[in-house]
């Protein structure tokens, strides 16, 4: 298999999968209500996905060769502390930026 084909191979079974993800949703269900279980369940999607995404970023990134940092620790420990205290996402997410920008620069 040339890599164009294993590509376009991968592109087209993920969105495949996508879509398939979400006609369960929409096109399956999407007029009836769903149990009170799952949207409670869904409330917490989030949640989940966004430090999933972030935190192999701030635990092992690539700028330092997959080494801890702690300019990378501060700032999301900064994040997380003004996001639990302030249930502000934008406040968090300018703290968090400014730590990193901030001791980036002195260090």
């Amino acid at each position: 298999m040339t890599d164009t084909t294993e590509l376009w191979t991968v592109i087209i079974a993920l969105g495949l999968g996508s879509f398939g993800l979400r006609f369960a949703f929409l096109g399956l269900v999407g007029d009836r209500a769903m149990p009170e279980w799952l949207l409670r369940h869904l409330r917490y999607t989030a949640v989940a996905v966004i430090p999933a995404l972030v935190a192999p970023l701030v635990l092992w990134p690539t700028v330092t060769g997959g080494e801890p940092d702690a300019t990378r620790l501060a700032a999301a420990a900064a994040t997380f502390a003004v996001g639990y205290l302030t249930k502000n996402v934008f406040a968090a997410m300018g703290v968090g930026a400014t730590v990193l920008v901030s001791l980036s620069l002195l260090l």
